[in-house]
């Protein structure tokens, strides 16, 4: 999903999970290794043929490309930022591979980009296949009864985290330069 598949890889991990409850870790493993190695060939994309491969995925999908940001991003403020915005793009429906090519186009450091992948995308693939394994078929049922409150409350809490960042990149720089 990271590079190829233009759907979100919960449509088929949801769906396997539940079908080999037991199973739920290493299918979990796989979509994990699947989208660092995603992650890792639009990262190539970006750093090396953008102008050949990646503007053509950002037309696909109608995005602009991110010539500004990169200027940002070297001018020291948008470390920080774009920590967020790939936090955000890999817990949410927004294609991961826009996020993993922009990340080598503006030369982000490698090695984060793939700490943050890990972390991101298997926290995810990892807690949606626990909650099938655990729950079972129940769960999309109350997905389904529930969807609204878990939207306003992650929306609550993002925009709070978001808010505190800013804080903190405003008013305690210390922070910041420490990390």
């Amino acid at each position: 999903e990271s590079i190829f598949f233009p759907i979100p890889p919960d449509v088929m991990l949801i769906p396997m999970a539940l079908a080999r409850i037991q199973k739920w870790f290493k299918i979990a493993s796989v979509a994990l290794l699947s989208t660092v190695t995603g992650a890792i060939v639009g990262y190539v994309i970006g750093y090396f043929f953008y102008k050949e491969v990646g503007i053509k995925i950002f037309e696909f999908y109608n995005f602009n490309n991110f010539q500004e940001f990169k200027e940002y991003l070297q001018v020291g403020k948008g470390f920080w930022a774009w920590i967020i915005i790939m936090t955000i793009a890999g817990y949410s429906p927004v294609p991961f591979k826009l996020l993993t090519i922009t990340s080598g186009f503006i030369h982000f450091p490698f090695h984060i980009f793939i700490i943050i992948t890990i972390l991101i995308r298997g926290t995810r693939f990892f807690f949606l296949c626990w909650l099938c394994h655990y729950f079972g078929a129940k769960i999309i049922k109350y997905m389904e009864q529930k969807a609204k409150k878990i939207i306003t409350v992650l929306l609550g809490l993002f925009c709070l985290g978001v808010f505190l960042g800013y804080l903190i990149y405003e008013h305690y720089n210390w922070i910041v330069e420490f990390f």
